[in-house]
């Protein structure tokens, strides 16, 4: 039986975070569950230690990229054979997570993705966001030679030579994009699955619309450095 870790990145999710802990216990009770509080002012930590998880606290608000490195290299280190990423804020229903196993414990793929645009998705970004997916989206599918519909999308399972590369090397801001691409440089089978997201349970998204914009030039150049890069696994 694979060795499953859900890494659950989480900053100020205290309206949220119990709501998914348990049901990622209950859809995937096979599953360790790693939060990493990435530096919340309010009771994200309490709670989940409260339910009897493992609790990584960084010591401020460091990022997404930081939290989810700082997972990777717990898993790593603690020999798990697929590492899940399940956001605290209800986005990424549990009960989805089974469409992102199956290609890995089938040995099909490397890393999956999950894809609010493929089958029937009611995904409705702003116009803004939107923009910005497309773009990253044509982009990552001209690198890659195929196809790349989600490539914003947290939601991603990974095998254990995936593990062993983020924890090595994984990017510090707005990753998610850049991430893709660092994999397809070093030779990772990449797939994409169908999957439902919800939207957020509780709190606000921290993307303004300006915020938005900076994110999306910062990913482009971000990405046009990496492809001259040499990446290896």
């Amino acid at each position: 039986m694979n060795k499953i870790l859900v890494i659950m990145p989480a900053y100020n999710e205290a309206e949220s975070i119990q709501r998914v802990i348990l049901s990622v216990k209950k859809e995937i009770s096979q599953a360790d569950i790693l939060v990493i509080n990435d530096g919340s002012r309010d009771t994200t930590s309490h709670i989940a230690k409260g339910l009897g998880v493992t609790v990584i606290d960084l010591p401020y608000n460091m990022g997404i990229g930081a939290a989810m490195q700082t997972g990777y290299r717990y898993a790593a280190a603690h020999g798990y054979d697929i590492a899940v990423q399940v956001d605290a804020d209800g986005q990424h229903p549990p009960d989805q997570v089974k469409y992102l196993l199956s290609p890995i414990v089938e040995q099909r793929a490397d890393v999956v993705i999950g894809s609010r645009f493929l089958g029937k998705g009611k995904y409705h970004p702003s116009f803004v966001r939107n923009i910005g997916m497309k773009i990253f989206s044509i982009l990552v599918s001209l690198i890659m030679g195929r196809r790349a519909t989600d490539t914003t999308s947290g939601f991603r399972a990974v095998n254990t030579k995936a593990i062993r590369f983020f924890a090595q090397n994984y990017p510090e801001d707005y990753p998610e994009v850049e991430a893709v691409v660092l994999l397809h440089k070093a030779g990772f089978h990449i797939a994409e699955v169908p999957v439902k997201m919800e939207a957020r349970v509780g709190g606000q998204s921290s993307t303004t619309p300006l915020q938005a914009i900076y994110y999306m030039v910062k990913v482009l150049l971000a990405v046009f450095i990496d492809m001259l890069k040499k990446v290896e696994r």
